[in-house]
């Protein structure tokens, strides 16, 4: 075998490589003009030929009540043959769906109405749908990766109205006097179920394509001649009337019908997710960013004034060598220079908390931008709670470079116990509260109790995946060097004289903490409805802004009160930095349940344990982001102000 040598290996790669970028330019024209048809995010269209088979899923059930999904099956509804479960990503399964097969027949193009089955009931399926129907619970389907929605019609601020979708349909209701031919309290099921696809035609492509599917659930009494005939059963209440009776959830049989309607839509297909994640009225988020903007330039003039005015000024008075002899006596943030810089007590801990913190924190600037950018659209159910998930996980490296660098700083030397505790602290804390809620939700029975199986994938995640990452950053952290300290510490402290009340730990935590929470709680509403009252949010645009602001507020606020603190003579500043804007979290906690008290209908316990278990993880992951930015701002500040003085 002859080989060629080196510059004739070059000079055929060379050859190889000009006969083919003729074909990588064409293919890359190609692509550039078949971009239109490219549709970031979600799956392809499906184009749907006439009496082409609509395949409907059953998703699951859920309540704004109880916050208990549980599955779709588990109710007496109306089987398929053979029962098939699609397989759900990792955000899927902790939402708590099961997606399965329908036995509901749906054909491209035809208006029918069709009788599902009949089921007779036993007492335990009786108690538990009425139940259910007490409960609020409302059902979830799916067609061609579109939600079943209700609609309804909003009436704006300045007079119109706009169609707007609400999230599934109500199992049933509640008799009232309102309601004819039921009587008050009792329970009544929706047994019948009107199908409104919408579809949507163009040249552009063959068949047509469906860009919206509503629900009309009915509850009908329904009557039928002689037996039951499971193969030609003859209902007498057909067609509908308003005359019909309910159908009671305590009854003996039920039989479930439903009709399809198709309407002609001119929503493109790429538009169609447009009225499930309508917000409102855009004013209102703009008022929030209204009002952020409104706490930052606050504080941004204050810190201005500090730095550009009464710095100045110090360093101009510090630096004289005529007055140097006239500030021995005086008081002032330079008095601390050999103090500002000495470790405080708990300094692996307070580490472990920064690279947390910054774990946190490149995990929703990610999060967010992939939002932001379309990747993570709500066609593709769980993905951001999967994404979310993932990206925690490999921002190990920041949590562990983060916590490295600043144990460093501090003088620590065990950086091998630094690295486990990062790695394990944050992580053990929220897995005892998920587990703890998890074997409740285990015991009532509901899908939103995670599986053993995906247990261990998170357990394997954690420990195969982001624990190695930590050890990683905290090598890389541990092996650059630290630039020169600004200033020398004594071996001797300095003490600290008395402080007034207004600079005690409790009021710098309550004022630090309540201007990066007012920069972020008219957001924080639409968040806590969508996650809690089970709406879209999918404001991306403004919830980035809103981070951004919010990181700013927690870095100004946090110099502002450092800067109060070292001018009084306390250069106790590290574990107060962090502190300081890290409150914002029990703003969160405390607001989240007046959230609760306010707008929200509990009926059971466990629902009030999930509730605050979830919000008290939330509030610990905000209060690790917002103290980690205070910190690293401080950190920046005293480096910078005291590498500014001249010490001798």
């Amino acid at each position: 075998e002859q080989r060629a040598a080196p510059g004739e290996a070059n000079i055929v790669a060379l050859h190889s490589l000009a006969r083919t970028m003729p074909r990588l330019a064409a293919r890359a024209l190609a692509l550039i003009a078949s971009a239109q048809a490219f549709y970031l995010p979600g799956v392809a269209p499906r184009d749907y030929m006439d009496s082409d088979k609509v395949e409907i899923r059953v998703h699951k059930l859920s309540s704004p009540r109880t916050h208990l999904p549980f599955d779709y099956y588990s109710l007496p509804f109306c089987r398929p043959d053979n029962l098939v479960k699609q397989a759900e990503n990792l955000g899927e399964v902790l939402h708590g769906a099961v997606i399965q097969n329908s036995p509901y027949e749906v054909f491209m193009g035809r208006s029918e109405f069709r009788i599902a089955c009949r089921v007779e009931l036993t007492k335990a399926q009786k108690i538990t749908l009425s139940q259910r129907v007490r409960q609020d619970y409302r059902v979830h389907l799916i067609m061609d990766n579109l939600p079943a929605a209700t609609k309804m019609i909003a009436e704006m601020a300045d007079g119109t109205k706009k169609d707007m979708y609400d999230r599934g349909f109500r199992l049933g209701f509640l008799g009232s006097k309102d309601i004819p031919g039921t009587e008050p309290t009792k329970p009544y099921v929706n047994n019948h179920l009107r199908f409104i696809v919408k579809y949507h035609r163009s040249d552009t492509f063959p068949g047509s394509r469906i860009v919206g599917f509503e629900v009309e659930a009915y509850s009908v009494k329904h009557t039928y001649e002689g037996q039951w005939d499971e193969k030609s059963p003859k209902l007498t209440s057909v067609p509908l009337r308003p005359d019909l009776a309910p159908m009671l959830a305590w009854s003996n049989e039920i039989v479930y019908t439903y009709d399809v309607v198709w309407e002609h839509s001119p929503i493109a297909w790429a538009s169609r997710w447009d009225l499930y994640l309508y917000m409102g009225d855009d004013q209102v988020h703009w008022f929030s960013i209204l009002n952020s903007l409104v706490i930052v330039l606050l504080l941004s003039g204050i810190v201005a004034m500090i730095m550009v005015r009464t710095l100045r000024r110090d360093l101009a008075e510090y630096n004289s060598v005529e007055e140097k002899e006239e500030l021995l006596e005086e008081s002032g943030w330079k008095l601390v220079h050999a103090d500002v810089l000495r470790p405080p007590p708990l300094a692996a801990w307070l580490a472990t908390t920064i690279g947390t913190g910054m774990q946190v924190l490149c995990m929703s600037f990610i999060s967010i931008a992939c939002a932001l950018l379309g990747f993570l659209s709500p066609a593709n159910r769980g993905g951001l709670l999967t994404a979310t998930l993932l990206l925690f996980v490999l921002m190990g490296v920041p949590a562990g470079y983060g916590a490295s660098r600043t144990f460093k700083s501090l003088r620590g030397v065990e950086w091998r116990a630094l690295t486990l505790l990062t790695a394990t602290a944050y992580p053990a804390a929220i897995f005892v509260v998920f587990t703890l809620l998890n074997l409740a939700l285990w015991s009532h029975g509901s899908t939103g109790a995670v599986p053993a199986g995906t247990f261990v994938a998170l357990l394997a995640m954690w420990f195969c995946v982001s624990l190695p990452l930590v050890f990683v950053g905290a090598f890389l952290g541990f092996k650059r060097p630290l630039p020169a300290p600004p200033t020398r510490t004594n071996e001797i402290p300095r003490q600290i004289p008395p402080q007034g009340w207004f600079l005690g730990r409790a009021v710098t935590m309550a004022v630090g903490g309540v201007l990066p929470f007012g920069a972020v709680f008219i957001e924080l509403y639409f968040i806590m409805s969508s996650i809690w009252l089970q709406r879209f949010y999918y404001v991306f645009g403004f919830l980035a802004l809103v981070l951004l602001i919010l990181i700013i507020t927690c870095a100004e606020i946090s110099i502002v009160m450092c800067y109060f603190q070292l001018c009084a003579e306390d250069y106790h500043w590290w574990w107060r930095a962090f502190l300081t804007s890290g409150s914002s979290g029990l703003y969160l906690f405390v607001y989240s349940i007046v959230y609760m008290s306010t707008k929200m209908v509990m009926t059971r316990g466990v629902s009030i344990l999930l509730y605050v278990g979830y919000m008290l993880i939330a509030s610990y992951s905000f209060f690790m982001l917002t103290g980690a930015v205070g910190f690293l701002a401080c950190f920046l500040f005293v480096h910078a102000i005291y590498g500014a003085v001249k010490v001798e």
